[in-house]
């Protein structure tokens, strides 16, 4: 399970997304005029509940090696809630007032749209890799 180089793609997108909870992407004055206010993915029960979700989906997927199709589905599902997130974040932005600074660890949303493409890739690869040995066959 873990050999497989789309498992250790999925196995670090949940950790890094589950660091998004705790780490903050955006500080600056918020609406509550607190200075720093720190955006983290516990803002808001949206932000939150998708961000559990991706983590936890990223987990699940990792386990269905057996059924290719599934888990290449399941990420490209992940994908799309990770740029609603990113949306969520943007919309939380716009709501802090004065200047602000994206924190460096909002690379951690990049991170998991890199690994989670790459483990799609990598899936993708695998389905390739069983139809040219059934074809062989």
């Amino acid at each position: 399970m873990l050999q497989r180089i789309q498992s250790v793609w999925l196995l670090l997108c949940a950790a890094c997304i589950f660091l998004t909870l705790k780490f903050s992407t955006y500080s600056g004055t918020n609406k509550r005029l607190e200075s720093p206010g720190l955006l983290t993915g516990t803002e808001t029960i949206l932000m939150m509940a998708s961000t559990i979700a991706i983590g936890i989906l990223a987990l699940i997927t990792i386990f269905l090696y057996n059924n290719r199709k599934l888990q290449l589905r399941l990420t490209i599902v992940a994908i799309l809630l990770e740029t609603i997130l990113l949306y969520l974040y943007y919309r939380e932005i716009i709501l802090y007032v004065g200047k602000g600074a994206i924190s460096i660890t909002a690379l951690l949303h990049v991170a998991v749209i890199f690994f989670l493409l790459m483990a799609a890739k990598g899936i993708n690869n695998d389905e390739k890799l069983i139809k040219d040995s059934n074809r062989l066959r």
